[in-house]
């Protein structure tokens, strides 16, 4: 496997860059530590420009090559943000903090890209230029917007823009990608039934909530199975059922209801969240309540652009020796709102066989540094080739 041997002779420094993000996790847009290392380093590195507060804690780094002369300016993103969920790894660098941990895999994001920053802030081996984006508040937060919305694509003149995800259950520093729809849209809504509540011994003089709510569950699974191709992805979860009283002999007053909807085209989200209105209402009315039904629209499904799907594959073909087709994914990915302001692409790097990314025991692969690093560097290179 072709990779850069300077990523070998520095894995053991950027692993303990990720171990000291990683036992100090911080959560969607309270990245001010991790933030405040990214922005030390990246000016250690000597990079031309370093910029703080893009979308509220992010970070951009602004790295020149020898020649600026093809005029092309190529962004690399990274996230920084971690997640609410008690660490069990037993690791000797597990987090710190209590109740919060890199369960996803964003302290061997932020690392990497930072070794490739530190690459070519000394090489410079390319004829235009890169951005270095580390962004925050991946994990529901939107920073990918925020940083969209703070204008990091117009201020920085970036012209197309990659990102990168570990892969549990991938060989360690393999790759994979696929063009058009790659990760699904993640949506969430939360349902308010209203009844009458009463004894539970009088079922009778009530209008029972959680009948209701149980009616509304099943029904909802109608909206996959009859509503939509059988081809087609579509996901409708409901994730949590909350009553107002939770005494045994109480029927209760209201219910609530919390779920999630995930697709991969604008057209099954419009129905998703038709057709889960209408059910809610519906059920309601049928039963004699009423439901409030808020529905949040929140990351939108994150499209490969085919032409820079395939270069980014080409660069890791050139580290890795293949590049697998990978497999749509209905998890969220806020990197979509990047991709909806520029051509670009997302690829997959293996972790090895390691606990699922978003569990208690999961930890990054630190084996992956030198392939991701690699892949970073060689993308960068291939689209910008020097004089």
């Amino acid at each position: 496997m072709p990779i850069r041997n300077r990523f070998a002779d520095w894995q053991d420094e950027i692993t303990d860059w990720r171990r000291d993000i990683h036992r100090h996790p911080e959560l969607l847009f309270d990245t001010h530590r991790t933030a405040a290392i990214v922005a030390e380093r990246l000016q250690s590195f000597g990079c031309d420009e370093v910029v703080t507060g893009i979308g509220r804690t992010g970070v951009v780094g602004v790295i020149r090559g020898r020649s600026t002369a093809s005029g092309r300016v190529v962004g690399l993103r990274a996230d920084m943000d971690a997640l609410p969920i008690t660490e069990a790894t037993g690791a000797a660098h597990a987090s710190e903090v209590p109740g919060a941990m890199h369960a996803c895999g964003h302290d061997g994001h932020t690392a990497m890209l930072l070794g490739a920053a530190r690459y070519l802030a000394e090489t410079r081996n390319f004829d235009g230029t890169v951005v270095v984006i580390f962004q925050p508040a991946e994990e529901g937060g939107g920073g990918g917007r925020e940083m969209c919305n703070d204008g990091l694509m117009e201020r920085f003149g970036i012209q197309e823009v990659y990102g990168m995800h570990n892969w549990p259950g991938q060989p360690a520093g393999s790759f994979a990608i696929r063009p058009g729809p790659f990760f699904a849209s993640a949506d969430h809504f939360e349902i308010v039934l209203t009844g009458r509540g009463g004894h539970a011994a009088k079922p009778h003089e009530t209008v029972d909530a959680v009948v209701m709510a149980s009616h509304m569950v099943v029904a909802f699974q109608s909206i996959v199975a009859r509503n939509v191709d059988p081809v087609a992805q579509l996901v409708v979860s409901v994730t949590s059922v909350e009553t107002s009283s939770k005494a045994f002999n109480v029927i209760p007053q209201q219910v609530t209801l919390r779920g999630t909807a995930r697709s991969l085209t604008p057209e099954l989200r419009d129905l998703a969240e038709r057709r889960i209105t209408e059910i809610a209402e519906g059920t309601a009315q049928m039963f004699g309540g009423q439901a409030e039904v808020r529905y949040h629209r929140n990351y939108p499904v994150m499209v490969n652009h085919d032409a820079e799907t395939a270069f980014a594959a080409d660069a890791a073909r050139a580290v890795a020796g293949s590049c697998e087709e990978a497999p749509l994914i209905m998890g969220g990915e806020d990197f979509a709102f990047m991709l909806e302001e520029r051509p670009g692409a997302y690829i997959l790097v293996g972790n090895g066989k390691t606990a699922p990314v978003h569990h208690p025991e999961y930890d990054f692969n630190d084996a992956a540094i030198p392939a991701g690093c690699s892949w970073w560097v060689t993308l960068a290179e291939q689209r910008m080739p020097a004089g």
